[in-house]
C-alpha cells in the first residue's frame, strides 16, 4: 500500500528508527540514461526542515537525538536543531557511501559519490536517512532487468550488505551490536603437546565448528607451538 513521502519519516521518527531507507526507480526523458544512484539530504532541505520543524508547535514539544524542546527557547531550540541535522546528514553520508560501493559490486552506477538534494522522505532532523534509486526504468535494458526477481534479490542484498557495513563500524547506542562489540573478544591458547582440537573444544565449551570457522582451520590438524583463538561465548 501506498505510504505518503512525509509519512515515511514521521513514521521511521516515532519508531525511533537508527536508518530510514527509501527504494526507488528512476527515469529520465534521454533513454540512454542508466545506472544507481544513492541520495542524502542537501544542507538546503536542511536549513527549510529546520525552519518547518520550529515551526510547527506539535513538532517543537518532540524529541530531538533524545533531547525535548518544549522547555527550550527558541535561540537553543535552533541550536539543538542545528546539531541535530548536522549529525544526521553526516550519518546519511556514511551509510550513503557504504551502500553505494556495495552496489557497484553487482550493478552499473549512475554516480560515484553519494548525491545530495531534498527530496521530502530524507527530511528527517533525527533520524539518517538515504534514498536509492535502483536504476532507471526510463532506459528499456534497465527497465528489464529491474523487472526480474533475480536481479531485485541482488539488489536488495548488495544494500542489505552495505547497511551492515555501516552499522558493524558504527553501531547504534544501546543495541545489542553495540553491547557484543563491547564484549571480550577472547583469548589465545597455546597448543601443548598431546592436545587435540576435540578436547580443546571441550576444554572451553565451545563447538568443533565454531573453533575451525574462528581460527579458519580446513581439518581438524593441529601442530605443538601454534596458537588457536578462543572465543568468549
Amino acid at each position: 500500500y501506498y505510504v505518503g513521502l512525509a509519512d515515511r519519516r514521521t513514521h521511521a521518527r516515532q519508531e525511533e528508527a537508527d536508518l530510514l531507507v527509501s527504494i526507488h526507480a528512476d527515469a529520465f526523458k534521454d533513454q540512454r540514461v542508466q545506472g544507481s544512484s544513492v541520495y542524502a539530504l542537501s544542507q538546503r532541505g536542511a536549513s527549510s526542515t529546520l525552519a518547518q520543524f520550529l515551526a510547527d508547535e506539535a513538532n517543537n514539544a518532540d524529541l530531538i537525538g533524545g533531547v525535548s524542546l518544549a522547555d527550550k527557547d527558541s535561540t537553543l531550540a535552533n541550536v539543538l536543531m542545528n546539531l541535530s541535522m548536522h549529525h544526521t546528514i553526516n550519518a546519511s553520508l556514511d551509510v550513503g557511501d557504504t551502500v553505494l560501493q556495495s552496489m557497484k559490486q553487482v550493478t552499473d552506477l549512475h554516480s560515484h559519490q553519494v548525491g545530495q538534494a531534498s527530496f521530502i522522505v530524507l527530511k528527517s532532523p533525527d533520524t539518517p536517512s538515504i534514498l536509492v534509486e535502483t536504476g532507471f526504468i526510463s532506459n528499456p535494458k534497465e527497465a528489464k532487468r529491474l523487472n526480474t526477481k533475480a536481479h531485485q534479490q541482488t539488489l536488495a542484498k548488495a544494500i542489505t550488505q552495505g547497511i551492515k557495513r555501516y552499522f558493524t563500524g558504527n553501531p547504534p547506542s544501546g543495541t545489542l551490536l553495540a553491547w557484543e562489540q563491547k564484549q571480550p573478544q577472547g583469548k589465545q591458547y597455546t597448543i601443548a603437546q598431546g592436545d587435540t582440537l576435540s578436547e580443546i573444544a571441550q576444554r572451553y565449551q565451545i563447538s568443533m565448528n565454531t573453533l575451525r570457522e574462528v581460527n579458519a582451520l580446513h581439518s581438524d590438524t593441529i601442530k605443538v607451538g601454534d596458537t588457536l583463538s578462543i572465543p568468549f561465548l
